[in-house]
C-alpha cells in the first residue's frame, strides 16, 4: 500500500468529512479509498458502455411492473430463457392486487447484461426498473470434484 499526502481546500474536507460519517468509514482513507474504488468501476464500465470492452460484471435487475398487463407475464418469461446463461437467481414480490417486484441477480459480460436489461424493461407493463452493475473479473477455477467453473 502507497502512501499518498493530498491538499484539499476547506470546503472539500468538510464534504469528506461528511460522507465519511454518514457511512460511518473508520478513517479519511478508507472513505476515499471507496470514493476511488467507485470511479474506477465507473470508468470500467462506461467504457464497457462504448463497446471497446468486452468486460465482465455481476449485477442486479429489479423491475416492477403491472402482472394484469396482456401477455406480459409470457414475455418477461420469455426474455429470461433467451438470457438463461446470465442468470444467478431471481426473487419475485407481490407488492399489491397489481403490481409485482421482480430482482433478478445476473453475472455475465456487461454487453450481454445490459441487453437483458433492456429486453426487460422496455417490455409493455413494466413501469419501473434499474440495473445496478459491479465490474468482476472472469475466473476459471477448477474443483476437488473434477470439472471448471467460471466465477466473477
Amino acid at each position: 500500500m502507497q502512501r499518498v499526502t493530498l491538499s484539499v481546500d476547506d470546503d472539500l474536507l468538510a464534504t469528506l468529512d461528511r460522507h465519511m460519517k454518514k457511512h460511518r468509514y473508520a478513517s479519511r482513507s478508507e472513505a476515499l479509498r471507496d470514493i476511488l474504488r467507485e470511479a474506477a468501476a465507473r470508468e470500467s464500465l462506461a467504457e464497457d458502455k462504448s463497446g471497446k470492452d468486452e468486460g465482465f460484471c455481476i449485477a442486479t435487475l429489479a423491475y416492477v411492473y403491472d402482472h394484469e398487463t396482456r401477455d406480459l407475464g409470457r414475455r418477461l418469461t420469455q426474455a429470461q430463457h433467451r438470457h438463461h446463461d446470465l442468470q444467478v437467481a431471481t426473487m419475485h414480490v407481490h407488492l399489491d392486487h397489481d403490481s409485482c417486484l421482480e430482482v433478478s441477480v445476473l453475472r455475465g459480460p456487461v454487453k450481454e447484461v445490459r441487453a437483458m436489461a433492456d429486453d426487460t424493461v422496455t417490455q409493455r407493463g413494466v413501469r419501473h426498473g434499474q440495473l445496478h452493475l459491479v465490474p468482476a473479473e472472469r475466473k476459471l477455477e477448477k474443483h476437488r470434484h473434477g470439472h471448471e467453473h467460471l466465477h466473477a
